[in-house]
């Protein structure tokens, strides 16, 4: 790591001197721009002076680059996550987080026309659904409900529940679940002003 760590550091002057040339700015246009010696900016571009955070967060302010610019930051990636979809039945499953254990969150999508005899299962965990677009029916233990788009239902899955299609049409929500029972937020009291 040291060698590494090394190398980028060499390679911060020569990289400095670069965007300001290529900027066409002058060390004395640049140093009053960034309160920073005319000297220190001039070792700084030929490796004499070490380059710190004090000095480089107001060279890239003034060059208006990302300080990963300056250091030659290696790039970090594509940021999408990319998630295989679980298929059940007729029902896709889309995992929108990827941690084992712990809250896990969902997209379901019901195709239009799924009309199936609910059959109502029980495990550990509390699960919260939000309905997206269309109605879904949720069986929980005698309840019998259709649930809209904007609307929510919360239950502990000790409690008999089955869910599916409201009507004809596709119905797709979110769902997240607690497999050790964790509620997916905290009821507060009102404070007494």
């Amino acid at each position: 790591m040291g060698d590494e760590l090394e190398q980028v550091l060499t390679e911060v002057g020569p990289r400095l001197r670069a965007l300001r040339e290529r900027r066409n700015i002058t060390l004395a246009a640049l140093s009053k721009a960034t309160g920073i010696s005319v000297s220190t900016l001039s070792r700084l571009e030929s490796g004499g002076r070490r380059p710190s955070l004090e000095l480089l967060l107001p060279l890239a302010k003034a060059h208006q680059v990302p300080l990963d610019e300056l250091v030659g930051a290696p790039p970090t990636g594509d940021p999408r996550v990319h998630l295989q979809p679980i298929h059940r039945g007729d029902e896709t499953m889309i995992p929108l987080n990827r941690q084992p254990g712990g809250l896990r969150a969902f997209k379901h999508i019901l195709p239009a026309g799924v009309r199936l005899k609910p059959e109502p299962r029980t495990h550990e965990g509390y699960e919260w659904l939000y309905v997206l677009t269309g109605r879904l029916r949720l069986v929980l233990g005698e309840h019998d409900v259709v649930l809209k788009a904007g609307e929510v239902a919360e239950f502990d899955t000790h409690v008999p529940h089955w869910f599916g299609n409201g009507d004809d049409r596709p119905v797709e929500f979110l769902s997240l679940f607690g497999p050790q029972g964790e509620r997916m937020h905290v009821r507060a009291a009102p404070r007494n002003a």
